[in-house]
């Protein structure tokens, strides 16, 4: 039997330090990855990789004992830790000023996890620096963060972008900062096309969930194209049987939305209601909660696995699949960008690259030689590349 090589190396990836799993492709190697609970494919760091708990080296060689050969470097000193928050050391002063910076996010309206999500950068920013005065701050500090901070932990490239966006309003709350804002330049974005699955596939998904909270859960998301907060957030009031409507209130952007509640979706949610008797909101948790993003995320996952879907699949991706299937099916982009609840209409373009109508309808150059030389000669066995 032959066994494959796989290194554990010790990573900073979303501000927190992860394991990450670094071998050459192998398809048979890879399904036996995907059973190490918690094994994440990251499309940015081109590698498989888990959270860094306690006990997880043991967990992954008990999975992959006598099917690969583990070299593991998992020494903190081969990452830079400086920056992560359980790791930041920054002065009272330097405290004071973040909270400040919060305060001017929140006055300005922001979202709380846009508050958090920038005020990190700042206090990662003023701990590379040592906590150096913000006033003495240039553009050549912005660089060597970059440079020496965000590109070798393998952040990715929205996050660089998320910084610069924190630092061009840290130059409004501070004015005194020497950093230019119109020479700060974020870094052109990845035009990553998304994952979609069939139609097929996602009603194979909502098959293999057995429970009826978390398959109600799946089908709403699915049906109605719903973030996955969107998901938690919602309440049973929202939710209109007759109109068949379902209204979201303050979503991204602080926009209310109207979608569709699917009528092949309403018996479900019938018995839904009558087998749990939720209060408040659509799904919840054992005390009467907003359910968890965690739960939901594991839960298809879990349900991926069973249906037999070799994709990465995560909540956002049933709101990728709905809107890719509204285009497939003739619907004019301006509803689907509207039901979306994007504010521009270049988000919702995306999926016209992932969409099948139109490319179906291609024919490829080859089919066209070959059918052409098979037109003027039918006896040009020549021409038949699957002799």
């Amino acid at each position: 039997m032959t066994l494959y090589e796989i290194t554990l190396r010790k990573i900073v990836h979303r501000n927190s330090i992860r394991i990450a799993l670094e071998f050459d492709y192998n398809y048979a190697l890879i399904q036996e990855v995907k059973k190490i609970e918690g094994a994440r494919w990251s499309r940015t760091l081109k590698c498989w990789y888990v959270d860094d708990r306690k006990g997880m080296p043991e967990k992954i060689r008990k999975v992959l004992a006598g099917k690969a050969i583990i070299n593991e470097k998992l020494s903190d000193s081969s990452i830079n830790k400086k920056g992560l928050i359980k790791n930041r050391e920054l002065t009272e002063e330097s405290k004071k000023y973040i909270a400040s910076y919060e305060k001017f996010l929140r006055g300005k309206r922001y979202s709380e996890s846009t508050v958090k999500t920038y005020s990190t950068f700042i206090a990662d920013f003023l701990n590379y620096h040592n906590n150096k005065e913000v006033s003495y701050f240039n553009n050549r500090d912005v660089e060597l963060f970059c440079e020496n901070f965000l590109a070798p932990n393998q952040y990715s490239v929205s996050t660089q972008r998320q910084f610069i966006s924190a630092l061009k309003l840290l130059t409004q709350f501070s004015p005194e900062v020497k950093i230019e804002e119109l020479q700060l330049k974020r870094p052109r974005k990845s035009r990553i096309l998304p994952t979609v699955l069939s139609k097929e596939e996602v009603l194979q998904l909502l098959v293999s969930t057995r429970n009826l909270k978390h398959r109600a859960a799946l089908t709403m998301m699915y049906s109605a194209g719903l973030r996955i907060s969107e998901l938690l957030n919602l309440r049973l009031s929202d939710i209109n049987i007759e109109r068949r409507q379902v209204f979201i209130h303050m979503a991204k952007g602080r926009k209310d939305r109207v979608v569709i509640l699917a009528e092949s979706f309403i018996p479900m949610f019938r018995n839904y209601l009558i087998s749990y008797t939720p209060r408040h909101y659509f799904i919840e948790g054992a005390d009467g909660k907003a359910y968890s993003a965690g739960s939901v995320r594991a839960v298809i996952k879990r349900s991926a696995l069973k249906a037999g879907i070799s994709k990465r699949v995560t909540p956002h991706t049933l709101r990728h699949s709905y809107a890719t299937h509204l285009l497939e099916s003739g619907i004019d982009i301006r509803y689907i960008q509207e039901l979306l609840g994007h504010q521009r209409p270049e988000t919702t373009m995306i999926y016209t690259h992932v969409s099948r109508k139109d490319l179906l309808s291609i024919t490829s150059p080859l089919d066209g030689a070959i059918k052409e030389v098979i037109e003027r000669d039918k006896n040009n066995e020549n021409m038949l590349l699957s002799r």
